[in-house]
Protein backbone atom coordinates (compact mmCIF):
# COMPACT_ATOMS: atom_id res chain seq x y z
CA UNK A 1 0.00 0.00 0.00
CA UNK A 2 1.21 3.34 -0.91
CA UNK A 3 1.12 6.59 1.57
CA UNK A 4 2.80 9.51 2.05
CA UNK A 5 4.39 11.46 4.39
CA UNK A 6 4.75 15.30 5.40
CA UNK A 7 7.74 16.53 7.19
CA UNK A 8 7.93 18.28 10.71
CA UNK A 9 8.07 22.31 10.00
CA UNK A 10 6.33 21.82 6.29
CA UNK A 11 3.69 22.40 4.50
CA UNK A 12 1.33 20.30 2.29
CA UNK A 13 -1.29 20.50 0.06
CA UNK A 14 -3.28 17.05 -0.64
CA UNK A 15 -6.81 15.89 -1.60
CA UNK A 16 -6.96 12.07 -1.82
CA UNK A 17 -4.45 9.77 -0.20
CA UNK A 18 -4.15 5.77 -0.77
CA UNK A 19 -2.65 4.07 2.08
CA UNK A 20 -1.29 5.87 4.95
CA UNK A 21 -0.80 9.63 6.18
CA UNK A 22 2.23 10.63 8.49
CA UNK A 23 2.30 13.97 9.14
CA UNK A 24 5.75 15.37 11.50
CA UNK A 25 5.67 17.84 14.25
CA UNK A 26 4.17 20.93 13.26
CA UNK A 27 3.50 20.01 9.89
CA UNK A 28 0.80 21.92 8.14
CA UNK A 29 -1.61 20.22 5.82
CA UNK A 30 -4.18 21.96 3.69
CA UNK A 31 -7.06 20.00 1.31
CA UNK A 32 -8.11 20.49 -1.92
CA UNK A 33 -12.08 21.89 -2.91
CA UNK A 34 -14.78 23.83 -1.59
CA UNK A 35 -14.33 23.73 1.64
CA UNK A 36 -11.25 22.11 1.45
CA UNK A 37 -10.48 18.54 2.31
CA UNK A 38 -8.30 15.74 2.64
CA UNK A 39 -9.83 11.83 2.18
CA UNK A 40 -7.68 9.16 3.41
CA UNK A 41 -8.17 5.94 2.69
CA UNK A 42 -5.75 4.15 5.52
CA UNK A 43 -4.38 5.77 8.97
CA UNK A 44 -3.56 9.20 9.75
CA UNK A 45 -0.68 9.46 12.13
CA UNK A 46 0.32 12.45 13.61
CA UNK A 47 3.24 14.34 15.56
CA UNK A 48 2.89 17.03 18.00
CA UNK A 49 1.11 20.20 17.12
CA UNK A 50 -0.08 19.43 14.01
CA UNK A 51 -2.24 21.49 11.84
CA UNK A 52 -4.85 20.46 8.98
CA UNK A 53 -6.12 23.72 7.81
CA UNK A 54 -8.90 21.73 6.03
CA UNK A 55 -11.32 18.77 6.74
CA UNK A 56 -9.93 15.53 7.06
CA UNK A 57 -11.63 11.60 6.60
CA UNK A 58 -9.69 8.24 7.34
CA UNK A 59 -10.06 4.75 8.63
CA UNK A 60 -7.87 6.27 11.81
CA UNK A 61 -6.06 8.84 13.30
CA UNK A 62 -3.51 8.42 15.57
CA UNK A 63 -1.60 10.77 17.26
CA UNK A 64 0.46 12.08 19.39
CA UNK A 65 0.66 15.55 21.07
CA UNK A 66 -1.90 18.52 20.03
CA UNK A 67 -3.93 18.20 16.97
CA UNK A 68 -6.01 21.28 15.03
CA UNK A 69 -8.83 20.30 12.42
CA UNK A 70 -10.17 23.51 11.18
CA UNK A 71 -13.05 21.50 9.34
CA UNK A 72 -15.01 18.04 9.72
CA UNK A 73 -13.18 15.34 11.47
CA UNK A 74 -14.89 11.67 9.64
CA UNK A 75 -12.87 8.65 11.02
CA UNK A 76 -14.60 5.48 10.12
CA UNK A 77 -13.22 3.76 13.21
CA UNK A 78 -10.85 4.54 16.10
CA UNK A 79 -9.57 8.22 17.46
CA UNK A 80 -6.53 7.54 19.59
CA UNK A 81 -4.63 11.32 20.73
CA UNK A 82 -2.17 9.87 23.39
CA UNK A 83 -1.18 13.12 26.06
CA UNK A 84 -2.62 15.60 23.73
CA UNK A 85 -5.52 17.80 22.70
CA UNK A 86 -7.77 17.85 19.50
CA UNK A 87 -9.63 20.83 18.44
CA UNK A 88 -11.87 20.35 15.84
CA UNK A 89 -13.17 23.17 14.44
CA UNK A 90 -16.34 21.36 12.37
CA UNK A 91 -18.39 17.91 13.11
CA UNK A 92 -16.50 15.35 14.18
CA UNK A 93 -17.75 11.67 13.38
CA UNK A 94 -16.00 8.62 14.84
CA UNK A 95 -16.53 4.65 16.24
CA UNK A 96 -14.38 5.35 18.92
CA UNK A 97 -12.70 8.23 20.52
CA UNK A 98 -9.50 7.63 23.02
CA UNK A 99 -8.71 11.51 24.00
CA UNK A 100 -5.29 11.80 26.91
CA UNK A 101 -6.34 15.80 27.21
CA UNK A 102 -8.81 17.65 25.78
CA UNK A 103 -11.46 16.78 23.49
CA UNK A 104 -13.13 20.09 21.86
CA UNK A 105 -15.72 20.32 18.80
CA UNK A 106 -17.14 23.21 17.76
CA UNK A 107 -19.88 21.50 15.55
CA UNK A 108 -21.37 18.12 16.70
CA UNK A 109 -20.21 15.37 17.86
CA UNK A 110 -21.07 11.23 17.04
CA UNK A 111 -19.39 8.35 18.01
CA UNK A 112 -20.20 4.77 20.06
CA UNK A 113 -17.14 5.42 22.32
CA UNK A 114 -15.93 8.53 23.92
CA UNK A 115 -13.18 8.52 26.55
CA UNK A 116 -11.43 11.83 27.14
CA UNK A 117 -8.86 12.34 30.50
CA UNK A 118 -9.41 16.00 30.63
CA UNK A 119 -11.84 18.02 29.08
CA UNK A 120 -14.94 17.24 26.71
CA UNK A 121 -16.63 20.25 24.99
CA UNK A 122 -18.95 19.88 22.48
CA UNK A 123 -20.39 23.33 20.70
CA UNK A 124 -23.15 21.36 19.03
CA UNK A 125 -24.77 17.52 19.47
CA UNK A 126 -23.68 14.79 21.40
CA UNK A 127 -24.57 11.37 20.26
CA UNK A 128 -22.75 8.24 21.78
CA UNK A 129 -23.65 5.23 23.53
CA UNK A 130 -21.00 5.80 26.47
CA UNK A 131 -18.86 9.05 27.30
CA UNK A 132 -16.26 8.69 29.81
CA UNK A 133 -14.48 12.06 30.97
CA UNK A 134 -12.21 12.47 33.54
CA UNK A 135 -12.84 15.83 34.35
CA UNK A 136 -15.55 18.11 32.75
CA UNK A 137 -18.41 17.61 29.90
CA UNK A 138 -19.93 20.22 28.34
CA UNK A 139 -22.57 20.28 25.28
CA UNK A 140 -23.97 23.07 23.67
CA UNK A 141 -26.47 21.31 21.96
CA UNK A 142 -29.00 18.03 22.79
CA UNK A 143 -27.27 15.17 24.32
CA UNK A 144 -28.13 11.58 23.61
CA UNK A 145 -26.36 8.72 25.08
CA UNK A 146 -26.68 5.88 26.54
CA UNK A 147 -24.08 6.24 29.12
CA UNK A 148 -22.06 8.95 30.67
CA UNK A 149 -19.59 8.97 33.34
CA UNK A 150 -17.40 12.16 34.53
CA UNK A 151 -15.29 12.74 37.22
CA UNK A 152 -15.91 16.47 37.26
CA UNK A 153 -18.70 18.26 36.14
CA UNK A 154 -22.02 18.13 33.53
CA UNK A 155 -23.45 20.60 31.80
CA UNK A 156 -25.66 20.66 28.86
CA UNK A 157 -27.22 23.36 27.70
CA UNK A 158 -30.01 21.96 25.77
CA UNK A 159 -32.24 18.49 26.53
CA UNK A 160 -31.03 15.18 27.24
CA UNK A 161 -31.65 11.93 26.52
CA UNK A 162 -29.41 9.77 29.03
CA UNK A 163 -30.22 6.13 30.33
CA UNK A 164 -27.45 6.29 33.37
CA UNK A 165 -25.44 9.48 34.32
CA UNK A 166 -22.35 9.13 37.04
CA UNK A 167 -20.92 12.27 37.99
CA UNK A 168 -19.02 13.20 40.94
CA UNK A 169 -19.36 16.59 41.08
CA UNK A 170 -21.89 18.79 39.40
CA UNK A 171 -25.06 18.24 36.18
CA UNK A 172 -26.74 20.91 34.98
CA UNK A 173 -29.20 20.32 31.92
CA UNK A 174 -32.31 21.64 30.28
CA UNK A 175 -34.73 19.09 30.71
CA UNK A 176 -35.17 15.74 28.86
CA UNK A 177 -35.04 12.41 29.59
CA UNK A 178 -32.87 10.52 32.34
CA UNK A 179 -33.21 6.81 33.72
CA UNK A 180 -30.39 6.65 36.18
CA UNK A 181 -28.89 9.69 37.31
CA UNK A 182 -26.08 9.21 40.10
CA UNK A 183 -24.07 12.56 41.46
CA UNK A 184 -21.84 13.53 44.23
CA UNK A 185 -22.54 17.23 44.24
CA UNK A 186 -25.30 19.09 42.84
CA UNK A 187 -27.84 18.57 40.22
CA UNK A 188 -29.65 21.45 38.27
CA UNK A 189 -32.63 21.09 35.45
CA UNK A 190 -34.07 24.50 33.82
CA UNK A 191 -36.54 22.45 31.82
CA UNK A 192 -39.40 19.78 32.59
CA UNK A 193 -37.40 16.22 33.37
CA UNK A 194 -38.12 12.47 33.06
CA UNK A 195 -36.24 10.42 35.20
CA UNK A 196 -36.12 7.29 36.96
CA UNK A 197 -34.24 7.42 39.54
CA UNK A 198 -32.36 10.24 40.92
CA UNK A 199 -29.38 9.63 43.94
CA UNK A 200 -27.46 13.02 44.58
CA UNK A 201 -25.24 13.81 47.70
CA UNK A 202 -26.28 17.55 47.72
CA UNK A 203 -28.66 19.29 46.39
CA UNK A 204 -31.49 19.11 43.67
CA UNK A 205 -33.07 22.08 41.78
CA UNK A 206 -35.83 20.93 39.01
CA UNK A 207 -38.46 23.42 37.15
CA UNK A 208 -40.71 20.38 37.10
CA UNK A 209 -40.64 16.60 37.07
CA UNK A 210 -42.18 13.72 36.45
CA UNK A 211 -40.52 10.02 37.51
CA UNK A 212 -39.69 7.30 40.10
CA UNK A 213 -37.33 8.05 43.12
CA UNK A 214 -35.70 11.11 44.38
CA UNK A 215 -32.80 10.41 47.11
CA UNK A 216 -31.36 13.73 48.45
CA UNK A 217 -28.59 14.26 51.26
CA UNK A 218 -29.38 17.95 51.18
CA UNK A 219 -31.89 19.89 49.47
CA UNK A 220 -34.65 19.29 46.92
CA UNK A 221 -36.59 22.36 44.85
CA UNK A 222 -39.21 22.20 42.03
CA UNK A 223 -40.19 25.35 41.17
CA UNK A 224 -43.42 23.46 39.24
CA UNK A 225 -45.03 20.24 39.59
CA UNK A 226 -43.38 17.12 40.61
CA UNK A 227 -44.59 13.47 40.21
CA UNK A 228 -42.51 10.82 41.74
CA UNK A 229 -42.71 7.50 43.26
CA UNK A 230 -40.62 7.54 46.53
CA UNK A 231 -38.64 10.83 47.47
CA UNK A 232 -35.47 10.52 50.36
CA UNK A 233 -34.28 13.81 51.83
CA UNK A 234 -32.27 14.30 54.42
CA UNK A 235 -32.85 18.10 54.71
CA UNK A 236 -35.09 20.90 53.24
CA UNK A 237 -37.55 20.09 50.44
CA UNK A 238 -39.78 22.77 49.05
CA UNK A 239 -42.25 22.19 45.89
CA UNK A 240 -43.56 25.42 44.92
CA UNK A 241 -46.64 23.25 42.40
CA UNK A 242 -48.39 20.03 43.73
CA UNK A 243 -46.89 16.85 44.27
CA UNK A 244 -47.90 13.61 43.68
CA UNK A 245 -46.28 10.53 44.47
CA UNK A 246 -46.09 7.61 46.68
CA UNK A 247 -44.01 8.30 49.70
CA UNK A 248 -42.30 11.10 51.15
CA UNK A 249 -39.47 11.04 53.81
CA UNK A 250 -37.98 14.38 54.79
CA UNK A 251 -35.06 14.80 57.27
CA UNK A 252 -35.93 18.41 57.84
CA UNK A 253 -38.76 20.50 56.58
CA UNK A 254 -40.92 20.63 53.39
CA UNK A 255 -42.74 23.81 52.01
CA UNK A 256 -45.73 22.22 49.37
CA UNK A 257 -47.34 25.55 47.49
CA UNK A 258 -50.24 23.28 45.97
CA UNK A 259 -51.83 20.05 46.92
CA UNK A 260 -49.98 16.96 47.97
CA UNK A 261 -51.01 13.49 47.19
CA UNK A 262 -49.62 10.37 48.37
CA UNK A 263 -50.76 6.49 48.61
CA UNK A 264 -48.40 6.06 50.89
CA UNK A 265 -46.49 7.57 54.12
CA UNK A 266 -45.62 10.83 54.67
CA UNK A 267 -42.92 11.09 56.91
CA UNK A 268 -41.06 14.71 57.94
CA UNK A 269 -38.67 15.12 61.31
CA UNK A 270 -39.63 18.90 61.34
CA UNK A 271 -41.64 21.11 59.50
CA UNK A 272 -44.37 20.50 56.88
CA UNK A 273 -46.36 23.25 55.78
CA UNK A 274 -48.44 22.08 52.44
CA UNK A 275 -50.85 25.30 50.96
CA UNK A 276 -53.20 22.75 49.50
CA UNK A 277 -54.71 19.64 50.89
CA UNK A 278 -52.46 16.74 51.95
CA UNK A 279 -53.77 12.94 51.85
CA UNK A 280 -51.75 9.83 52.19
CA UNK A 281 -51.42 6.67 53.74
CA UNK A 282 -50.00 7.62 57.11
CA UNK A 283 -48.90 11.17 57.89
CA UNK A 284 -46.06 11.68 60.66
CA UNK A 285 -44.50 14.95 61.24
CA UNK A 286 -42.21 15.50 64.20
CA UNK A 287 -42.78 19.40 64.55
CA UNK A 288 -45.35 21.91 62.85
CA UNK A 289 -47.92 20.36 60.20
CA UNK A 290 -49.83 22.90 58.40
CA UNK A 291 -52.48 22.00 55.44
CA UNK A 292 -55.40 23.48 53.99
CA UNK A 293 -56.94 19.74 54.86
CA UNK A 294 -55.64 16.13 55.81
CA UNK A 295 -56.81 13.24 54.75
CA UNK A 296 -54.62 10.00 55.58
CA UNK A 297 -56.03 6.46 55.75
CA UNK A 298 -54.03 4.93 58.48
CA UNK A 299 -52.95 7.59 61.06
CA UNK A 300 -51.80 10.84 61.56
CA UNK A 301 -49.08 11.22 64.23
CA UNK A 302 -48.03 15.09 64.99
CA UNK A 303 -45.47 15.85 67.76
CA UNK A 304 -45.69 19.77 67.95
CA UNK A 305 -48.71 21.43 66.56
CA UNK A 306 -51.33 20.83 63.49
CA UNK A 307 -53.17 23.74 62.24
CA UNK A 308 -55.68 23.08 59.21
CA UNK A 309 -58.43 25.39 57.28
CA UNK A 310 -61.16 22.12 56.73
CA UNK A 311 -59.53 19.74 59.30
CA UNK A 312 -57.95 16.57 59.56
CA UNK A 313 -59.55 12.73 58.67
CA UNK A 314 -58.11 9.94 59.60
CA UNK A 315 -58.43 6.26 61.15
CA UNK A 316 -56.08 7.46 63.79
CA UNK A 317 -55.42 10.34 65.32
CA UNK A 318 -52.13 11.48 68.02
CA UNK A 319 -51.19 14.73 68.76
CA UNK A 320 -48.09 14.66 70.95
CA UNK A 321 -47.40 15.61 74.86
CA UNK A 322 -47.84 19.87 74.90
CA UNK A 323 -49.24 20.13 71.14
CA UNK A 324 -51.59 22.14 69.87
CA UNK A 325 -54.54 21.39 67.40
CA UNK A 326 -56.02 24.31 65.44
CA UNK A 327 -58.79 22.99 63.10
CA UNK A 328 -61.16 20.28 63.62
CA UNK A 329 -60.40 16.38 64.37
CA UNK A 330 -62.28 13.18 62.93
CA UNK A 331 -60.85 10.07 63.60
CA UNK A 332 -62.03 6.73 64.52
CA UNK A 333 -59.31 7.08 67.62
CA UNK A 334 -57.73 9.81 68.85
CA UNK A 335 -55.41 10.34 71.62
CA UNK A 336 -54.38 13.94 72.75
CA UNK A 337 -51.26 13.97 74.61
CA UNK A 338 -50.74 15.53 78.07
CA UNK A 339 -50.79 19.45 78.11
CA UNK A 340 -52.23 19.60 74.69
CA UNK A 341 -54.38 21.95 73.34
CA UNK A 342 -57.27 20.55 70.60
CA UNK A 343 -60.23 22.59 69.33
CA UNK A 344 -62.89 20.03 68.07
CA UNK A 345 -62.21 16.28 68.23
CA UNK A 346 -65.38 14.00 66.30
CA UNK A 347 -63.71 10.40 67.01
CA UNK A 348 -65.30 7.18 68.19
CA UNK A 349 -62.71 6.21 70.75
CA UNK A 350 -60.89 9.26 72.00
CA UNK A 351 -58.32 10.00 74.94
CA UNK A 352 -57.52 13.00 76.51
CA UNK A 353 -54.12 12.50 78.88
CA UNK A 354 -53.48 14.63 81.57
CA UNK A 355 -53.95 18.20 81.56
CA UNK A 356 -54.91 18.54 77.87
CA UNK A 357 -57.56 20.56 76.88
CA UNK A 358 -59.94 21.10 74.19
CA UNK A 359 -63.10 23.24 73.20
CA UNK A 360 -66.05 20.52 71.79
CA UNK A 361 -65.52 16.54 72.34
CA UNK A 362 -67.76 14.43 70.44
CA UNK A 363 -67.20 10.38 70.55
CA UNK A 364 -69.03 7.48 71.38
CA UNK A 365 -66.48 6.60 74.38
CA UNK A 366 -64.19 9.55 75.81
CA UNK A 367 -62.18 9.25 78.10
CA UNK A 368 -60.44 11.94 80.67
CA UNK A 369 -57.69 12.40 82.79
CA UNK A 370 -56.71 14.23 85.60
CA UNK A 371 -56.68 17.64 85.02
CA UNK A 372 -58.47 18.23 81.36
CA UNK A 373 -60.49 21.25 81.14
CA UNK A 374 -63.70 21.21 78.39
CA UNK A 375 -64.22 25.12 77.66
CA UNK A 376 -66.94 24.26 74.86
CA UNK A 377 -69.72 21.16 74.95
CA UNK A 378 -69.09 16.85 75.02
CA UNK A 379 -71.47 14.76 73.58
CA UNK A 380 -71.07 10.83 73.79
CA UNK A 381 -73.01 7.88 72.85
CA UNK A 382 -71.67 4.79 75.03
CA UNK A 383 -69.35 5.89 77.82
CA UNK A 384 -67.73 9.20 79.17
CA UNK A 385 -64.68 8.04 82.04
CA UNK A 386 -63.07 10.80 84.01
CA UNK A 387 -60.44 11.42 86.86
CA UNK A 388 -60.08 13.82 89.22
CA UNK A 389 -60.11 17.61 88.49
CA UNK A 390 -61.11 17.48 85.45
CA UNK A 391 -63.54 20.78 84.56
CA UNK A 392 -66.82 21.17 82.26
CA UNK A 393 -67.90 24.78 80.69
CA UNK A 394 -71.06 22.69 80.23
CA UNK A 395 -72.18 19.74 81.89
CA UNK A 396 -71.65 16.64 79.31
CA UNK A 397 -74.60 15.11 77.54
CA UNK A 398 -75.11 11.75 76.37
CA UNK A 399 -77.01 11.57 73.26
CA UNK A 400 -78.01 8.18 71.20
CA UNK A 401 -76.42 10.27 68.11
CA UNK A 402 -73.82 12.59 67.36
CA UNK A 403 -74.20 15.62 65.03
CA UNK A 404 -72.97 14.79 61.38
CA UNK A 405 -70.76 18.00 61.30
CA UNK A 406 -69.79 19.12 65.09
Amino acid sequence: MSGRVVASGSKATLSTVEGDLEVGRRAVVQGEGSPPKISVSGTVYTEDDCLFECGLSAENLDGEGDLTIEGDLEIRNRVSLDDGRLDVQGNMKAQRVDVGKSLRTKGDLEANYVDVGGKLDVGGETTAKKIDVGGAFTSKGRTKAENIDVGGSVEVESTVDVDDIDVGGKVEVSGGKIGKLDVGGSFVSHGPLEFKDIDVGGTVKLTSGSGGNIDVGGSLKAEEDLRFNDIDVGGVVSISGSGEGKSLNVGGQIKVGGDLTLSGAFDVGGIAEVNGNLSGEDVSVGGRLHAGKIVAQNRVSVGGSVETIEGVYTSHFRIGRRGKVVGLVKADEALIGRGARVDDVFAKTMTLEREASAENLYGERIRLERGCRISGEVQYVEDLKTERDVSFAQEPRKVSKLPEKP
